[in-house]
């Protein structure tokens, strides 16, 4: 990816760039010689694309690539613009409509900036944002229920997210330990219960066991002040670059190696990689 020659660019290249951008998207889906995948598509169509493109996007912020990040945000950007185009073209609605949208909701749920009042800390502004929230969308935060609000939190993200916000609230509302050793206690159990589960209960049982086992961890990770969702993915990164450098010591396809054999190219890889060298 070049570099930028005109950076920061001005508001008016901002904008110029932006057009370009939507013009190009109207171009791919006009039935007068378009592209016939674009035209092809739908709201639903599309949508694995806007999960895939926020992963990638995360994946290359934690990277810390400046060129990747700038890239995948792009590709981010492109999903924004290609659902309202598909909404354009359905008249349903247009990216002037959804960009109007999100900039009278910041200037109303940040009346601190915009308004008069006057906030302590970023908690009083995150308690002000969910109370304006919640009056937007007709709902009593008083009113509502605990597990009202956590359900929410699960159907509106990912496990592991939905997982972690879940654990916070309900640590908010009092279903906390005195201290850390409770925690591990509670771990310890559920390892005992998924083992047992494991031995002498159904796949079903065995699966919510495991789910408790998984729900205990985030405890740890909440308390030590651990991202889950980061920790997980470093484990990743750090896996696929041992097999790769495996590869590279192999003499030949790594599926024909024994286990034993395996387990010396990992170790090798591993101490190559822990070494810091330049060409992992």
């Amino acid at each position: 990816m070049p570099i930028q020659p005109d950076f920061p660019a001005s508001e008016a290249g901002t904008l110029k760039a932006l057009q370009q951008l939507i013009e190009v998207v109207a171009k791919l889906r006009n039935p007068d010689g378009g592209c016939p995948w674009d035209l092809a598509q739908t709201a639903r169509s599309l949508t694995p694309y806007i999960i895939e493109e926020a992963y990638e996007t995360v994946h290359a912020i934690q990277s810390g690539d400046q060129s990747e990040i700038a890239e995948e945000l792009g590709d981010l950007l492109l999903q924004v613009i290609l659902q309202a185009q598909v909404a354009q073209d359905e008249q349903q609605f247009d990216l002037a409509f959804v960009v109007q949208q999100i900039t009278e909701k910041m200037i109303r749920r940040h009346p601190h900036v915009f308004g008069d009042m006057v906030v302590a800390d970023a908690d009083a502004v995150n308690q002000n944002w969910e109370a304006i929230k919640a009056k937007e969308k007709g709902l009593d935060q008083n009113a509502q229920t605990l597990s009202e609000k956590l359900g929410h939190k699960a159907k509106s993200l990912p496990a592991l997210e939905a997982g972690m916000k879940i654990s916070q609230k309900a640590a908010k509302a009092g279903f906390e330990w005195e201290n850390i050793d409770g925690v591990w206690d509670k771990f310890y159990e559920e390892l005992d219960e998924f083992r047992h589960a494991l031995k002498h209960e159904t796949s079903a049982e065995q699966t919510a066991e495991f789910g408790d086992l998984m729900f205990s961890l985030l405890q740890l990770a909440r308390w030590t002040g651990i991202d889950p969702s980061e920790a997980l993915a470093g484990t990743n990164q750090r896996f696929i670059q041992r097999l790769q450098k495996m590869e590279q010591f192999a003499d030949r396809p790594l599926e024909t190696y024994c286990l034993e054999e395996l387990e010396t190219l990992w170790q090798q890889a591993k101490q190559k990689l822990g070494q810091g060298s330049s060409d992992v």
